[in-house]
């Protein structure tokens, strides 16, 4: 951590302001000069407006956003209702269940509106009005950018010279301590990239991610923990579920499994409030969990799990808990 702080002091904030600011001056001059802009979904192929829609469906199993659904059907124009015809006919690797749920909320949704799938505007054609809010927008959105990172550099250099240790920083610093699993003495290959995370108590906005990439620097999808679900009322938030996530670039399904405290594995209520994110899965010390997509297999293992002692019931939320994540190449069958 001092190293992080010592690096942070040194960072040459100007010449940094300068790059991101060229870079949405850029962005800018790009969006006005382009022959093809503000193009949506519709404009894909059939089969692509399909792929489209089917990963909208799992998004929102995932994410269960009402309005970022009907957002995306919108989006797809005229071709919604013949995609969504034929994922029904055919659905793949998706939940029919959650097939028909998506169905119901759009027509629930656009019935009640009143409202048809909107047409998209011509790619040619974007009013001057629209540039000049995407202008104010994006400076308004650098200068809150600008404005939180500097907030928050302030805030932290202030806490580490207070000599105020926060959870994030116990978590980093038990992470970097804990001795990672020598895949290669088990008899095993290797993984691709393999991480430590860990959750402490006090970490409200915990949320963790990595990316995959090959030694050739070629991106292959990313995995990530972050808090679903909490329990009890006050604050810090008594964290007693995550959610564990693999994206693959190759795949258009997201694996997720929920790791939950023994007293939310055993609770009916909050197992069916997790039910719709994953498969549920209850933590212990030094267990495994095991995601695979088409191409890519990530082992977590539980490294060090305490749970909080309070008013709550016996085992149902996470004082600490510290996760390894290791990831390989999913074998092809022969």
């Amino acid at each position: 951590m001092d190293f992080i702080v010592a690096l942070l002091k040194k960072l040459p904030i100007a010449p940094i302001l300068a790059v991101i600011i060229g870079l949405v001056v850029g962005l800018f001059i790009g969006w006005g000069t382009k022959d093809f802009k503000d193009a949506t979904p519709d404009y894909l192929r059939a089969d692509l407006q399909v792929d489209y829609l089917r990963m909208a469906i799992d998004s929102y199993r995932v994410n269960q956003n009402p309005d970022l659904a009907v957002q995306r059907w919108q989006s797809l124009g005229p071709g919604a209702q013949t995609a969504f015809a034929t994922i029904q006919s055919d659905p793949g690797t998706l939940d029919p269940a959650v097939i028909k749920l998506y169905g119901e909320l759009v027509t629930r949704v656009l019935s009640a509106e009143g409202a048809q799938p909107e047409e998209p505007e011509t790619a040619a054609g974007s009013s001057s009005i629209t540039k000049t809010a995407i202008i104010i927008f994006g400076s308004v959105l650098v200068l809150g950018v600008l404005g939180a990172g500097g907030f928050y550099l302030v805030r932290l250099l202030s806490k580490r010279g207070s000599g105020e240790v926060t959870p994030t920083m116990q978590a980093v610093e038990l992470s970097r301590n804990a001795e990672k699993t020598n895949f290669e003495q088990l008899g095993l290959a290797p993984p691709i990239t393999q991480n430590m995370t860990t959750y402490i108590l006090g970490d409200d906005l915990y949320d963790e991610s990595f990316s995959i990439d090959t030694q050739a620097g070629e991106f292959m999808g990313e995995y990530g923990v972050g808090v679903s679900e909490a329990i009890g009322v006050g604050e810090p938030k008594k964290v007693t579920a995550l959610e564990i996530w693999l994206f693959d670039k190759n795949d258009i399904k997201t694996a997720t499994k929920v790791l939950m405290s023994q007293h939310a594995f055993n609770d009916s209520a909050i197992r069916s409030r997790l039910e719709p994110k994953g498969e549920l899965v209850v933590v212990a010390p030094q267990g495994q969990i095991l995601l695979e997509t088409a191409t890519l297999q990530l082992l977590a293992t539980v490294v060090d799990l305490e749970y909080g002692h309070g008013p709550l019931p016996d085992n149902s939320y996470f004082e600490r808990i510290t996760l390894e994540l290791a990831i390989w190449p999913k074998q092809k069958a022969e």
